[in-house]
């Protein structure tokens, strides 16, 4: 804890930060509320209160950038990247070979987008959904907040259900997978209620007892792999690679609308390509390995009888993974719960994003406390978990295919107002006019941009409930569409935008 109470970050955590004006411009409105003694207290105790007003640069004073790659790292190196790897085989009927391949280079490619946003916090002191408002205008980025809103949730969904599928395997299944469930979901509202810097915190010290989880799992059942078959002897189709594509990128590419949510309080000097390097590492090492380590371990299930019980017929990866620690006995049982705690690091941080989207959404909540929406998105994500908990690989599936298309039409549209219009130049953000809607973009170009580029994307979708004409011949290529796609529309939607915005 020594650790957590020497870092030298300005968080907002002053008992009269909340009622201060930021130097920025805002105006008294803008301010978030003064917090009540009770709570006084509680950012006596560390608690983040700052919600979506931004940081400014003279309080942007954290010089611990490696910080960043703990907590994607930490989000990224837990049995849900360990289960998505399964559906190449499951799902897609991909062989191992196959599967790996796909995972390799789509992840190289797919980690680059998110790893890039993250180098934007420091130069501007603003959260990811606050950022875009300079591309989607005040009120046009509440469509994009319902959407990562929709998609933080369901992340916490399936997250929850995994950890709790490992607790209740470890138990023996004298727990039910209800009761795992909640005590996921509880221990990771404790960390995002706390903010900031309980949060960095405990991104680098959950991650070292999964690693050792796994190191074990494949030293007792390392042999047990050597069963799985490695290639089918057929070449795959690219209508199932592509599919498979889809789903990984869906799970990566929403990272994007996220990232400078943890990057805003570094300091502005910083190089972008560290804080790139850190950040593409954190996503491409946890998510390769452990997606390849999965899709060998439910292939070679069906031949190493424990594993197949373990796994049974709901597709059980919390029983797969306490099953392939068995053989060392009780310590196994115990890594298992650290397994299912690995989840507990994905959650937290997506809990506190889910607080400024909930701000940006409705920006009469810029004055509630950010804490508050921690509490509020368990309360969304907790029952549907529950309730979704045996239905898990149809949910998987279907939420990662579907959630790729809009996020990557929203981070081409960032990069080309970023890079053509704005030339690359962080000064050019007015970071005054972050809550004024008169100052910002009408955000028509962008809105339109996104919506427009969907008359493509939806004839090239192949999900369960509708298969576009060029999807049922080649695949699922809705996400490598939107992204090229939505950027070519913004140029001249947002040039006119520029046109007429300027005659008013």
């Amino acid at each position: 804890m020594a650790d957590l109470r020497d870092e030298k970050l300005s968080v907002d955590v002053e008992k009269d930060a909340a009622s201060k004006t930021e130097s920025s411009g805002a105006s008294a409105h803008d301010e978030e509320i003064t917090s009540p003694p009770w709570l006084r207290a509680l950012l006596s105790w560390g608690v983040e209160e700052r919600g979506i007003v931004p940081v400014p640069d003279e309080q942007r004073t954290d010089r611990q950038f490696y910080k960043i790659f703990f907590v994607w790292f930490s989000m990224n190196f837990n049995i849900l990247s360990f289960s998505t790897g399964t559906l190449g085989p499951l799902v897609f009927g991909l062989s191992l070979r196959d599967t790996c391949l796909v995972i390799l280079f789509f992840n190289l490619l797919a980690c680059a987008l998110p790893a890039y946003f993250n180098t934007w916090g420091p130069r501007t002191g603003m959260r990811q959904m606050v950022h875009s408002r300079y591309s989607f205008g005040y009120y046009g980025i509440m469509i994009p907040a319902i959407l990562n809103l929709i998609g933080l949730c369901g992340f916490n969904i399936l997250n929850s259900i995994l950890g709790g599928q490992a607790l209740a395997s470890v138990s023996n299944d004298n727990m039910s997978w209800t009761v795992g469930i909640v005590i996921i979901a509880m221990i990771a509202l404790v960390i995002s209620f706390m903010g900031y810097r309980v949060l960095n915190w405990y991104e680098r010290l959950s991650w070292p007892p999964v690693l050792l989880a796994f190191v074990v799992a494949l030293g007792v059942g390392g042999k047990n792999l050597y069963n799985a078959p490695s290639f089918s002897g057929e070449p795959p189709s690219a209508a199932n690679v592509l599919s498979f594509a889809s789903v990984l990128a869906g799970f990566v590419i929403t990272y994007s609308a996220m990232a400078s949510d943890f990057t805003m309080y570094f300091e502005p000097t910083v190089s972008s390509h560290k804080i790139f390097l850190y950040s593409y590492l954190a996503y491409v090492v946890p998510i390769i390995v452990l997606e390849c380590l999965g899709a060998a371990a439910v292939m070679a299930a069906p031949n190493v009888p424990s594993w197949n019980d373990g796994y049974g017929t709901a597709g059980n990866i919390g029983g797969l993974l306490d099953a392939m620690l068995s053989p060392v006995g009780g310590f196994g049982k115990f890594l298992t719960v650290m397994l299912s705690l690995s989840v507990t690091a994905n959650i937290a941080c997506t809990l506190y994003s889910i607080c400024f989207n909930f701000q940006v959404l409705v920006p009469s909540f810029s004055r509630v406390p950010r804490y508050v929406f921690s509490i509020v998105g368990t309360a969304i994500s907790l029952p549907l978990s529950i309730v979704g908990a045996h239905r898990f690989y149809t949910a998987l599936t279907n939420f990662l295919s579907l959630i790729g298309y809009w996020a990557s039409a929203y981070a081409a549209i960032l990069i080309v107002e970023h890079h053509y219009f704005r030339k690359g130049d962080f000064g050019s953000y007015d970071r005054s006019a972050w809550n004024d809607p008169k100052r910002l973009p009408w955000g028509a170009a962008a809105i339109a941009a996104g919506v427009l580029s969907f008359a493509l994307v939806i004839p090239c979708m192949q999900q369960v409930w509708f298969e576009g004409p060029i999807g049922t011949k080649t695949g699922d290529i809705g996400f490598e569409v939107a992204f090229p796609l939505a950027g070519i529309l913004y140029f001249p939607l947002r040039k006119l935008e520029l046109k007429y915005q300027k005659l008013h």
